[in-house]
């Protein structure tokens, strides 16, 4: 009967344990693979459209006049450009406050067909955004309010 060398052991052990961190990050790649949402532009979106079903981001500016509400109340279709091409987006469900025709919004979902249909829409807003408690009042009070909250 041959006894193996504790030196030889925890090289063994060392070997299981590297093997066995590198399948576990193999694991983790292989599962989170279609959980990567890319970004996109519409030019890029028409471009090179993703495969059906993917999650994707797409991101540019709300067209003026294309935010239209259904009969539902709740789904809206508007356009999303940035300059170049304008998609189609439906979004079901409350809209972000800052989500205005004109303003920058991110919008995370899927294309189907033409149409891109969102789950979750991020507005944006531009370097002239004031929070509504401020937008009254002076520069001089607005400074002030912000020192207090230093």
């Amino acid at each position: 009967m041959s006894v193996v060398k504790p030196k030889h052991q925890r090289l063994v052990l060392l070997l299981f344990a590297v093997s066995a961190l590198i399948g576990a990050g193999l694991l983790a790649a292989y599962a989170l693979r279609n959980q990567a949402a890319y970004f996109y532009v519409p030019s890029d979106l028409v471009a090179k459209p993703p495969e059906p079903g993917r999650a994707v981001r797409l991101g540019g500016m709300v067209q003026k006049g294309s935010i239209k509400t259904r009969g539902d109340g709740v789904t809206i279709d508007f356009l999303v450009g940035d300059g170049k091409v304008d998609v189609p987006v439906r979004f079901r469900g409350i809209t972000p406050e800052l989500f205005v025709e004109g303003s920058g919004v991110v919008a995370e979902g899927r294309m189907e067909g033409t149409t891109f249909v969102a789950d979750n829409l991020l507005a944006k807003h531009d370097e002239k955004y004031v929070p509504r408690e401020m937008k009254d009042m002076s520069k001089a009070q607005a400074a002030a309010v912000v020192a207090e909250t230093k």
